[in-house]
């Protein structure tokens, strides 16, 4: 019976001993587990923080690339109206040999080489054009053309010069060549050439090429003149817009400007029912003039007209302006006429436009 006793316990102690060697295995095999999770996240830390600084330096080469890219943004423009510019011309000249082809066909004229060699010039021309118009970008610039005025300065107007169809009127009444009464009616009997060289005509004319220098490349415009009557300043494009993009139209409406004599009365109302021919409606309008209208539609039955009823002609004008559409007002001096400043002020506030009553030297 001892001897069993014995044995027993000599059973009991082999198994505590097996177990402490299984928990210090198992001990041992989480700290090698540990050790390892430790490495491998040092490691993956290492490569998390090489790829940030290789990001960050990416970010640093895409600021320094824009800021290229701003610097060169000036010269794409003037290359973008160059080439627009270049693509109206090419224009021209494809109309012109078709024409010739067509011509040549009419007299009989049957060498089809010759033909078809002037044929492929058209459609070389016709490539070109395509090309220049895919090079072009869709809102590339904001000047049309270059304008420098006396002394080269540039001003801060106020005006807003965007939009799509952009309209100018120009008063060319017999008040535009002078500020005075006495120096108007002095030089109304003198030469034509000696009117279209005064003074306030002059800043009138230089005030539309000014403005037309300023138009965004993308847009349309056209210039209405008006004394008693309005019509376009080039001829055949009455209820028609023009394309900025058109150097050589540009250039015409600025020699056409210099060919004009201010005479007669101011009709307002009739230039404002003249925007109503153009479409689509402008979206923003430049009104060039020295004070409020002398007469409505019609002429008026006497001489002489009165401040009150000039300003009753005026209000009586502004009713067929286009809704919401800004009216930004251009005032050259004129004696005489007190309520003009208030009222076309007043119309450029509500109208959302400027209002602008320059200085000798301007623009």
């Amino acid at each position: 019976m001892a001897r069993r006793k014995r044995s027993f316990t000599t059973f009991n102690l082999s198994f505590l001993d097996i177990m402490s060697c299984g928990f210090g295995a198992v001990v041992l095999v989480f700290l090698i587990i540990d050790h390892s999770m430790a490495v491998y996240s040092e490691d993956l830390n290492q490569e998390l923080l090489s790829e940030v600084n290789l990001l960050e330096e990416e970010v640093l080469e895409g600021r320094e690339g824009l800021v290229r890219l701003r610097n060169t943004l000036s010269d794409i423009d003037r290359q973008t109206v160059e080439a627009q510019g270049r693509a109206t011309r090419i224009t021209e000249e494809m109309d012109e040999y078709e024409a010739l082809i067509a011509a040549l066909r009419a007299d009989g004229y049957t060498e089809d080489e010759a033909i078809e060699q002037l044929k492929a010039e058209v459609r070389s021309l016709e490539e070109e054009v395509s090309k220049l118009r895919e090079a072009a970008p869709e809102d590339g610039g904001s000047s049309a053309r270059t304008y420098i005025g006396e002394g080269n300065r540039q001003y801060l107007t106020g005006l807003n010069l965007g939009g799509r169809n952009i309209a100018i009127l120009l008063d060319v009444s017999s008040s535009m060549l002078a500020d005075r009464l006495v120096n108007i009616i002095r030089l109304r009997n003198m030469g034509e050439d000696v009117q279209r060289k005064a003074d306030k005509w002059t800043r009138a004319v230089d005030t539309v090429d000014w403005l037309t220098a300023q138009l965004p490349v993308n847009a349309e415009y056209q210039v209405i003149t008006f004394n008693t009557d309005a019509t376009t300043l080039l001829g055949g494009t009455e209820g028609k817009w023009l394309e900025v993009a058109d150097q050589a139209q540009l250039e015409q409406v600025s020699t056409e400007l210099r060919k004009i004599v201010p005479a007669g009365g101011t009709s307002l109302e009739n230039a404002f029912i003249a925007l109503q021919r153009l479409s689509p409606s402008p979206d923003n309008i430049f009104l060039i003039t020295d004070g409020l209208p002398t007469q409505g539609t019609s002429p008026p039955r006497g001489t002489k007209i009165s401040g009150r009823d000039r300003q009753r002609l005026y209000r009586q004008a502004i009713r067929q302006l286009p809704d919401g559409v800004p009216v930004n007002v251009i005032l050259a001096p004129m004696e005489g006429d007190p309520m003009a400043a208030s009222e076309f002020w007043q119309l450029a506030q509500v109208s959302q436009g400027a209002f602008l009553s320059p200085s000798k030297d301007w623009p």
